[in-house]
């Protein structure tokens, strides 16, 4: 095999690599919004909670019923506290992906560069074997006219 058919298939697998990883960015960039919007859905919720009871709580309510409101708000806050963390584990997602494609991209790019200083040293090549096949050849032509007179 030679050197250009080993760099081609090492740019196929670094483009291969490249799009897993930009799929992997979308991804996460996916789970961060679905963690946003349901961070949103929980602090919604518990702001139409706690309008809902305030209505109550203005007529007359009892001490269970008081307790069991702020045990349900209080487990609303954990939940909204649990979700920014799966939110800004998300987010720390994004950014390791988006880092692991901006170097998957610079490797694809690498190896672009690579391929094109090696198609430029073989046309390189190519032209000095033919510029010596021609200096022989005018060589040897010149050496037979000199010795035909």
């Amino acid at each position: 095999m030679n050197r250009m058919n080993i760099l081609v298939t090492l740019m196929e697998r670094e483009i291969q690599r490249r799009d897993a990883a930009a799929i992997e960015l979308r991804n996460a960039q996916n789970a961060v919004e679905q963690a946003r919007q349901q961070g949103q859905a929980l602090l919604g919720y518990r702001s139409e909670y706690r309008q809902r009871w305030q209505a109550q709580f203005q007529q007359r309510a009892t001490m269970d019923l008081l307790r069991c409101y702020h045990g349900f708000i209080e487990r609303l806050d954990q939940a909204i506290t649990s979700q920014q963390g799966s939110t800004e584990a998300a987010e720390r997602r994004v950014v390791a992906a988006r880092d692991r494609l901006r170097q998957r991209e610079t490797r694809v790019a690498m190896v672009r560069k690579l391929m094109e200083r090696r198609q430029q040293a073989q046309l390189q090549q190519q032209e000095r074997r033919e510029q010596k096949a021609s200096d022989e050849t005018a060589q040897r032509m010149a050496w037979a006219a000199r010795h035909d007179l």
